[in-house]
């Protein structure tokens, strides 16, 4: 099986439809990491500012590439790296410096930290009125459970959204993917792109407020408005959906799962006749989706006893013939090389300075007609300072050494920082 990245060709690094923008990146662990990665995919320059003993995700076992963990690889790559000190007057200032040559501030701190800090969209707008400034926070700017500490998980389970997954008659479980920070992550791309498009009329950018809690309460889309229009609170959806009995997980011969979404009487009858059933078309009890759904415990007997006859494969091949689409629930190692999810490019690999080569998933925003542009490596942290100080703010060699030599800029040693060093000062989002 072919396991490696799709080679098809690359535009140059600096190619994307945002090329023209710069975004200062004050964000760890994933939420806010992954909004500034979507942005340095499409091609902004993206300069991440981390406490001197870096991104604690940098650290998180159990898989490194060379001196940083998959986790912080995943999410970090189209990066310059700088290592400020933020509890120093100097590297405060430089930061400010640095925000006031950007269009994009993107901040994951709890609310009021950073204006303790003396950065704050207030006090840079003043001499910037263009800058849009982007804060995602568990729990929003303002709000009764403003202060809370939240990560991916408890916004999962307080927004209701955790209790909708599981089996009917177990528990409720997390989903596996963290829907909370990438949601808000991706919510506060389209705000920050929303502001940037509203600048380019105005000339006045904006404060963005993205809250992990509003993501999900946001997700909850048609259940949401099930309970609101009926008072039922709905209960854990298992392998099926709270309005359609065929869109389903059934288990087949060899054990492995087959979903199926038959949505509409076409697919449905379709559906009777690849599992063998025909009769069930002219079944009182089957005949519209209504009187399916009242029926279902009675069909999904009948249908589990027949996907029980046949491999998985063989069920999907012949359900996909008959345009019903269905799949086998792949497990990553069969998602991740797949040969429709390599030619799309959804596994891309970059390779680091001293050779260290990583594959991670790609970039889903494609435009017909345009090479991908290149991705660039995660930066080690502090990689970029000279570059950025240098080109952006203009400081001189001797400028920078001297920084670095007060210990304004520059690494420190993550051997010997306490895991998590500055967490408390508290981002948000992760896990």
């Amino acid at each position: 099986m072919n396991t490696s990245a799709a080679q098809v060709p690359e535009g140059p690094r600096d190619a994307g439809p945002l090329r023209h923008l710069r975004v200062l990146d004050l964000t760890q662990f994933l939420s806010g990491p992954y909004a500034t990665q979507i942005l340095g995919d499409l091609g902004a320059e993206v300069i991440k500012v981390e406490a001197p003993e870096g991104d604690m995700t940098r650290r998180l076992p159990p898989n490194f590439v060379g001196e940083d963990s998959a986790y912080y690889l995943s999410v970090n790559r189209n990066k310059k790296s700088l290592a400020v000190d933020l509890k120093s007057d100097a590297g405060r200032a430089l930061v400010c410096d640095l925000a006031r040559t950007c269009d994009v501030v993107v901040e994951n701190f709890r609310p009021g930290v950073l204006d303790r800090l003396g950065l704050s969209y207030a006090q840079l707008s003043a001499d910037q009125p263009g800058l849009v400034w982007c804060s995602i926070s568990g729990f929003g700017q303002d709000g009764p459970y403003r202060d809370r500490p939240a990560y991916d998980m408890i916004v999962q389970a307080m927004s209701g959204g955790m209790s909708l997954t599981g089996e009917v008659d177990g528990h409720s479980v997390r989903s596996g993917i963290p829907l909370g920070d990438i949601a808000a992550g991706m919510y506060a791309v389209i705000g920050i792109l929303a502001a940037l498009a509203d600048r380019d009329r105005s000339g006045k950018g904006r404060a963005v407020d993205v809250a992990m809690l509003d993501c999900q309460i946001a997700m909850l889309s048609y259940q949401a408005a099930y309970f609101l229009a009926s008072g039922h609170v709905p209960g854990r959806q298992g392998r099926g959906h709270d309005s359609i009995p065929t869109y389903r997980a059934f288990t087949c011969a060899d054990g492995a799962d087959v979903v199926i979404t038959a949505n509409t009487e076409r697919m449905w009858r379709s559906l009777c006749g690849v599992l063998g059933h025909p009769e069930l078309v002219g079944d009182p009890r089957f005949a519209v989706n209504a009187a399916r759904y009242e029926n279902r415990l009675a069909l999904w007997s009948i249908i589990e006893a027949a996907f029980r006859t046949r491999a998985a494969e063989a069920w999907v091949e012949a359900l996909v013939a008959a345009e019903i689409p269905a799949t086998v629930v792949n497990t990553l190692d069969r998602s991740l090389t797949d040969p429709h999810v390599l030619h799309r490019r959804m596994v891309v690999e970059t390779q680091g300075p001293d050779g260290e080569r990583l594959r991670v998933a790609g970039n889903p925003v494609k435009y017909l007609g345009e090479a991908e542009p290149a991705h660039a490596f995660p930066p080690r942290l502090g990689s970029d300072e000279d570059d950025v100080l240098a080109r952006v703010l203009n400081l001189s060699v001797g400028a920078i050494a001297a920084l670095r030599d007060s210990g304004v800029i520059g690494r420190r040693d993550t051997k010997t920082a306490p895991a998590g060093a500055q967490a408390g000062a508290a981002r948000t989002g992760g896990a």
